[in-house]
C-alpha cells in the first residue's frame, strides 16, 4: 500500500513539474522513457540555461504530437523557414517548372552584323553557369552573327529591383549567402551560390612570394588587390577576403605558410545582372563576336524576338542544392517567382502572400507566424515548432512529397548533394541514413526539424528549435543528442 502511494505521488510531482516546464507529457503512450531522456537532457544542458527550446515531437503515420516542449511558442527558425519555401514552391510551380532566359533583338541582321541591341533576359534562373553563356553564345554564332553594332543590355525586369530582403543585416552584404536578388545572375560552381564568386587563395612557391590568387568564373568583373604573402612552413595561416561596400574591389591580406592547403571564400557581387551580362560579353568574345557598343541595363521591347534561350534544370532537381546546401538566393528568388506566376508581381510582398496561402492550405495556422522572408536570415521571423512539424506531417500526402524529402540532408552521407548540411553529424549507427532534416544557423540561433526512422521502425516528425543561445555552434550537439534519443527508441 505505502509502495503504490509513493508511485502516485512521484508520478504527480512528475506530471507537475513536466507543466511548470512547459512539457507536454504523455505518460500512457508508450513513450516514456524517450520523455525521460528529452526532460533530462533540456532541463540539464548548461548551454541552454538562459536560451529557449521549442520542441516538437509527432508521429508520422497519425500525425498525433507525442512531446512537446513549447512547442506553442514563436521562435526564429533560421533556415528551417525553407521547409515553408520548399513546399508552397513545389504546390504552386510544380516539380516540373524550369526557369527561362532568353536572348532578344529588335534589330535586323546583315551581312553578318546584328545592326542594334542584343538583350540577356533573365526569368530567374538562379543555376546560370559560365558555360550556359557559352552555349548561349554559341547559338548566336551559330545565326551567322559576328558583329553587335549596339549595345549588350542585360533585362532583369521580371522581377522588382529591390535587392535584399527586409530585416537582412547589412554585414550581409559581401557574403554568398546575403547575395542579392536579381532575375538574371549568375553562378560560379554546381553549388549554384548565385550572385556570387569563388576566391582561391594558393601560396606561392617560396616565403616572400605573393600567394596565387584564382577566381570562379575568370573574369574581369571583379578587382582583386593582394596584399597576402607566402611565409614559411610553420608560419601563420591567415588570410582575410574582403569585398568593398557597393564596389566589386576585394582585398586579400594575411599570410599563408608554403605547402598549405589552398583557402576558399565565396564573395557575393555588388550588381548580379552586370555580373551575368560581362559573363555573357566573355562568352561573345571567346565565339569571336564583336560588340561595338557597350554593356547596360535596361528592359527588352515587347516586339522584340528570341534568337536563343536556355531553361534551367526542373524545380524538383534544383530542390537539392537549394535544401541540401541551405542556398538563401534560392529561397528568396522562388518567393519572388511565386509573386511573378500568382499575382504578377516579382517581389517581396506579393511572392510572401502566396507563401501564407499556400502554407495555410496545409492546415498550419498561419496567424500565430511572422514571415519576413523565404529563406530565414530574418531575425524577425516567428514560427511555433508545432507548426512545424504540422507542416512537415501535412505534405506527406502530396504527390510531390518524394522530392521534397529527398531534397532534405541525410545524417552522416558524406556525398555533399545527399548529405548536404547534415554530412558531418549524426555519424553513429543509430542515426546515419535515417535522419533526412533541414538545418538552421543564424546567430544565437540553431534549428533542426524533419523526419528520423527509430530503432523500432517507426517514423517520428520533430522540430528542434534554440533561440537565445550565446553561442549557436553549442545548438548543433545539443540537436544531434535529441535527435539520437528518438533514434533509439
Amino acid at each position: 500500500m505505502k509502495l503504490r502511494v509513493k508511485f502516485f505521488v512521484l508520478l504527480f510531482f512528475t506530471v507537475i513539474s513536466a507543466a511548470i516546464l512547459g512539457i507536454h507529457v504523455n505518460a500512457m503512450n508508450g513513450h516514456e522513457n524517450m520523455v525521460q531522456q528529452l526532460n533530462q537532457l533540456i532541463q540539464n544542458d548548461p548551454d541552454l540555461k538562459g536560451a529557449i527550446a521549442g520542441i516538437s515531437i509527432r508521429s508520422a503515420g497519425s500525425g498525433k504530437i507525442i512531446y512537446d516542449h513549447k512547442g506553442d511558442i514563436r521562435l526564429r527558425p533560421a533556415s528551417n523557414m525553407k521547409l515553408f519555401t520548399a513546399a508552397a514552391a513545389l504546390n504552386v510551380l510544380g516539380e516540373k517548372y524550369t526557369f527561362t532566359t532568353e536572348v532578344l533583338t529588335d534589330a535586323q541582321v546583315k551581312k553578318n552584323t546584328l545592326k542594334g541591341n542584343l538583350f540577356l533576359k533573365g526569368k530567374g534562373d538562379p543555376t546560370l553557369l559560365k558555360t550556359d553563356f557559352d552555349k548561349m553564345a554559341l547559338e548566336i554564332k551559330e545565326l551567322g552573327i559576328k558583329r553587335i553594332k549596339g549595345n549588350l543590355v542585360g533585362d532583369d525586369s521580371h522581377y522588382d529591383d529591390v535587392r535584399y530582403s527586409l530585416d537582412q543585416p547589412w554585414s550581409d552584404e559581401t557574403t554568398y549567402y546575403g547575395a542579392q536578388i536579381s532575375a538574371l545572375t549568375a553562378s560560379p560552381t554546381t553549388d549554384y551560390d548565385s550572385g556570387s564568386i569563388r576566391v582561391k587563395v594558393r601560396p606561392g612557391i617560396k616565403s616572400g612570394d605573393k600567394v596565387d590568387v584564382e577566381v570562379t568564373p575568370k573574369t574581369n568583373y571583379v578587382k582583386i588587390v593582394n596584399h597576402a604573402v607566402t611565409v614559411k612552413e610553420d608560419g601563420k595561416k591567415e588570410i582575410t577576403i574582403e569585398r568593398e561596400h557597393a564596389k566589386n574591389t576585394i582585398t586579400i591580406e594575411g599570410t599563408l605558410p608554403v605547402n598549405a592547403k589552398a583557402v576558399n571564400e565565396w564573395i557575393g557581387v555588388w550588381d548580379p545582372t552586370r555580373y551575368a551580362i560581362t559573363l555573357f560579353k566573355q562568352s561573345l568574345a571567346n565565339q569571336g563576336i564583336a560588340l561595338s557598343g557597350k554593356i547596360t541595363t535596361g528592359t527588352a521591347p515587347d516586339t522584340a524576338k528570341v534568337l536563343g534561350s536556355h531553361q534551367s534544370m526542373p524545380l524538383s532537381e534544383l530542390l537539392v542544392p537549394f535544401m541540401k546546401l541551405s542556398n538563401n538566393v534560392h529561397a528568396e528568388i522562388l518567393i519572388k517567382e511565386m509573386g511573378k506566376v500568382m499575382k504578377g508581381e516579382g517581389s517581396w510582398e506579393k511572392g510572401l502572400d502566396v507563401l501564407e496561402t499556400e502554407t495555410a492550405k496545409f492546415g498550419v495556422n498561419t496567424k500565430t507566424m511572422v514571415i519576413r522572408d523565404g529563406s530565414g536570415i530574418s531575425h524577425v521571423n516567428l514560427i511555433p515548432a508545432n507548426q512545424l512539424t504540422l507542416l512537415l506531417f501535412a505534405v506527406q500526402k502530396e504527390k510531390w512529397f518524394p522530392a521534397y524529402l529527398n531534397s532534405l540532408p541525410v545524417a552522416g552521407v558524406q556525398n555533399k548533394m545527399v548529405g548536404g548540411s547534415l554530412r558531418n553529424r549524426m555519424k553513429n549507427s543509430s542515426t546515419v541514413g535515417k535522419v533526412k532534416a533541414k538545418t538552421g544557423t543564424i546567430s544565437t540561433v540553431s534549428t533542426l526539424s524533419g523526419y528520423v526512422t527509430t530503432r523500432s521502425g517507426q517514423p517520428l516528425i520533430f522540430s528542434i528549435m534554440l533561440n537565445n543561445l550565446l553561442d549557436e555552434s553549442t545548438g548543433k550537439k545539443i540537436e544531434d543528442r535529441l535527435v539520437t534519443i528518438l533514434a533509439s527508441q
